[in-house]
């Protein structure tokens, strides 16, 4: 559904001018028709003004049903508590780093790195990870 017509079905149902229309948004009235004509698209600023205009809430101006729309079931997002390290952002890039470096590592080269790791996240961290298997 184009957005104008939908506007001008409820200016119409309201019996509202677009004078009426333009006194109540601020909008000039060439601009309101514009809208309805479906010339120019509103910015969400401005569909807000004509869902106050009209008296109605602003989803109503998208949704053409009866009631209000069901919402639809969202997972659940982690709290950032339960985000686990490397899974996001900066740290996902490290981690990604951190294993091609680990993967171009000879036996030598990997023995003290991994005991530079194992002392830089600590003995709590260092003995649930097995660093010694690729």
């Amino acid at each position: 559904m184009i957005i104008g017509e939908r506007l001008r079905e409820m200016r119409e149902a309201k019996q509202l001018s677009q004078g009426d229309m333009e006194e109540r948004t601020g909008l000039f009235r060439c601009y309101i028709s514009r809208v309805e004509n479906g010339h120019t698209v509103p910015v969400i600023e401005t569909i807000e003004k004509f869902a106050r205009a009209v008296e109605v809430p602003m989803y109503q101006l998208f949704y053409d049903g009866e009631g209000s729309p069901k919402l639809p079931h969202l997972l659940k997002r982690n709290s950032s508590g339960e985000i686990a390290w490397g899974s996001a952002g900066k740290d996902a890039r490290f981690l990604s780093k951190l294993r091609r470096c680990w993967a171009r590592q000879t036996n030598t080269t990997g023995s003290s790195f991994c005991l530079w790791l194992r002392s830089w996240l600590g003995d709590s961290y260092a003995t649930s990870v097995d660093f010694d298997s690729s």
